[in-house]
């Protein structure tokens, strides 16, 4: 007698789960090359020793391979959950149906990563299943799913009927923007959708080299094979946020110092100002120990960073920050400071985990950016909402707000890039999408600067630019 309960569709795929499991290592192993590909993107999202639990997981292999420090299993075929338990002994299996409360329930979380793969084609009611998941959610788990494109079906139909590939009983039809629908009535956020694989074989390697470089293009990823949605639990979003620090890197802005402290409104109950002062030749660092003791009623923090470039200034100032949130005000204030309770509210009501300021949406006063500046900026824009899978109008702006729990995270993975960028804009904007953060782009009012020269090199940074999207291409796109 079945375990499982519901629709005659649903016990035709236990059946089939059973009466394949015996021979699922040898099909996998013909498979290998696609499991390969589906494996390199996963780990990807999925870094290693995170907890990690997986609804449909067949023999356990690709949660084998995911390395976690915590890895659950659950598949409704006991023959299956036998053959895992033997094939990986250091995972926990667990035998029961998905959409069943009890399953859920019994199942010890919260999870780092809930990664359901394929399984989305199998139930019954995928809205009802997606909803069961909240209470193994923090506001940091992702849920991963992934699943087959349906303009595949014919292809995979055919590679059963030449014996290449495993007999699979009939599945949901679901294409991303299904997938996407049922997330928002689950309660659920998608953070980025990728598609990938255009090649499920070798080829004497070639296939790796299309699914690497050629898959992932405008255009061709729409044909790609391989669907993945990353989403967060809108229920465990929120957190009660009651501080933030505000930290104002300068160098040669002494004019703007004061008027930065007089502007920034009391959004919320505890702000902290760090000043971090980077070898001023124009008296700016004496202008904030004047300001500090001008306003013994704020927070105010001053700091000389030990190196050079924004980066440096930022990071340093940040690694002593107290505040719930981490805001940057660049010192030239030509990202007004009036503007900063609206990304504060941004991310104190869980819409976002990190908020980017965006300068080319309202239009900009006299002199505020060149022409050619903002046609760069728009270019770009569009090349990185590509690379990242979220939509970033701007990546140049100086405002950008996150937790500092999320910094610490993302400054402890920060040798998966390395030290390349001297501004920290793309220390940030990569490191936040490496950690499937929700990126909100916040629209403002970019203003002229009132004092002192721009810092920017055109040409030298515009080249940074170029060398920043040949580098997001390698380290998050062709994976």
């Amino acid at each position: 007698m079945s375990i499982v309960s519901g629709s005659a569709h649903k016990q035709a795929i236990f059946a089939h789960s059973e009466e394949y499991a015996a021979s699922r290592p040898e099909w996998r192993s013909k498979a290998s090359f696609f499991h390969g590909e589906d494996e390199a993107y996963l780990r990807f999202l999925i870094p290693k020793n995170a907890r990690v639990l997986e609804i449909g997981c067949g023999i356990g292999d690709t949660l084998a391979a995911l390395k976690p420090a915590h890895g659950v299993g659950i598949d409704f075929s006991p023959a299956l959950v036998g053959i895992a338990r033997e094939r990986h002994p250091d995972l926990t299996f667990v035998v029961g149906d998905a959409e069943d409360p009890a399953t859920i329930a019994s199942v010890k979380g919260p999870f780092d990563y809930i990664l359901v793969l394929d399984t989305i084609g199998s139930l019954d009611d995928c809205q009802k299943f997606l909803e069961q998941l909240h209470p193994l959610c923090t506001r940091e788990t992702r849920t991963i799913i992934g699943h087959f494109s349906h303009l595949w079906q014919p292809v995979l139909r055919f590679a059963e009927w030449i014996g290449q590939r495993m007999p699979a009983p009939e599945q949901n039809v679901l294409s991303a923007a299904d997938i996407q629908g049922l997330q928002n009535l689950a309660n659920f956020d998608q953070v980025k959708g990728e598609q990938r694989v255009l090649m499920p074989v070798s080829l004497l390697g070639v296939g790796r080299l299309i699914n690497r470089f050629i898959s992932i293009l405008p255009g061709f990823r729409f044909f790609a094979l391989r669907h993945y949605s990353v989403c967060r639990s809108l229920l465990a979003a929120g957190e009660d946020l009651k501080s933030a620090t505000v930290v104002i890197p300068a160098r040669n802005e002494r004019g703007n110092i004061e008027p930065a402290v007089q502007r920034l409104p009391q959004f919320c109950d505890d702000i902290e100002i760090i000043f971090i002062e980077g070898h001023s030749k124009d008296g700016t660092f004496e202008e904030m120990e004047r300001v500090k003791a001008a306003y013994p009623d704020k927070d105010i923090k001053l700091m000389r960073q030990p190196g050079k470039g924004k980066a440096d200034a930022v990071f340093t100032a940040y690694d002593v920050a107290r505040g719930d949130v981490l805001m940057i005000l660049d010192a030239d204030l030509t990202m007004p400071p009036e503007q900063l309770p609206k990304f504060w509210e941004a991310i104190k009501s869980g819409k976002g985990e990190f908020i980017n300021g965006s300068r080319l949406v309202y239009p900009l006063e006299d002199d505020a950016m060149r022409f050619l500046n903002l046609i760069a900026n728009k270019i770009f824009s569009y090349l990185f909402s590509w690379l990242l899978n979220q939509r970033y109008t701007d990546t140049l702006c100086g405002t950008k707000v996150m937790r500092r729990s999320d910094y610490y995270r993302l400054r402890a993975g920060k040798a998966y890039f390395g030290d390349f960028d001297p501004f920290g804009d793309f220390d940030l904007i990569f490191g936040s999408s490496k950690l499937n953060l929700k990126s909100v782009d916040m629209p403002i009012r970019y203003a002229a600067r009132a004092y002192g020269e721009t810092q920017i090199s055109r040409f030298r940074h515009g080249v940074m630019l170029l060398r920043m999207v040949v580098f997001a291409f390698f380290k998050i796109k062709a994976i």
